[in-house]
């Protein structure tokens, strides 16, 4: 599979989409039908299709930062966003998800050993564009989001028992269902953990 290099780093691809254009400061990614990522819980399937982008790390302390837009998503699943993957049966993902002409699912999975959870919030389906913030510290997750770009709301904190040495990350985009669409990726931004340590009741001692 084609390596990309783009932002100073090598971006490998975990499975490539249908199609991709890399153009000075952005990437667009056009999915194939019927892609996905999800483990057993409740629907009892499991896929494992979704093209993801990621480069890798050894920082045990950063924070990745991208704006996603899906003016073309319109079938139900069609989502793109951030993504942290191991292995078939362990990662994590965060993204907006349409599903119909009202309102969308902006959310986040986590998956370990096999087995996915979901959460999300419904929001307008108008909304075509999110930025992300995922961070890391040591073997804990949080995933934010932002709809201008500066005030990031948090989504997610989770802990990933694989996340015990370097640690691969990026994008992905996907459309469960039979249609596709091509997503922006853009603002490419990482650095520094911006995911602050905890400041209130101190940690078990072990």
């Amino acid at each position: 599979m084609q390596n990309i290099e783009f932002c100073s780093r090598t971006w490998v691809w975990t499975r490539e989409p249908a199609a991709f254009e890399l153009k000075e400061s952005s990437l667009e990614i056009t999915t194939r039908p019927h892609t996905d990522l999800w483990q057993h819980t409740y629907y009892h399937f499991k896929n494992d299709s979704a093209p993801l982008l990621q480069t890798v790390t050894e920082e045990k302390y950063f924070s990745f930062t991208v704006k996603t837009s899906f003016e073309g998503a319109a079938h139900r699943f069609d989502q793109c966003g951030v993504a942290v993957y191991f292995d078939a049966k362990n990662w994590i993902k965060g993204s907006c998800e349409f599903e119909n002409g009202k309102f969308q699912h902006l959310g986040s999975v986590v998956t370990v050993n096999g087995f996915s959870d979901w959460a999300t919030c419904a929001i307008d389906a108008g909304i075509k564009n999110i930025w992300y913030r995922l961070s890391r510290r040591e073997d804990d997750f949080c995933i934010e989001c932002s709809f201008d770009g500066v005030n990031f709301s948090q989504m997610r904190i989770c802990h990933m028992p694989k996340a015990a040495g370097a640690v691969p990350f990026g994008i992905y985009a996907c459309s469960p269902e039979d249609s596709s669409f091509t997503a922006k990726f853009s603002c490419f931004e990482i650095g520094e953990c911006k995911w602050k340590a905890h400041v209130g009741q101190p940690p078990d001692k072990d």
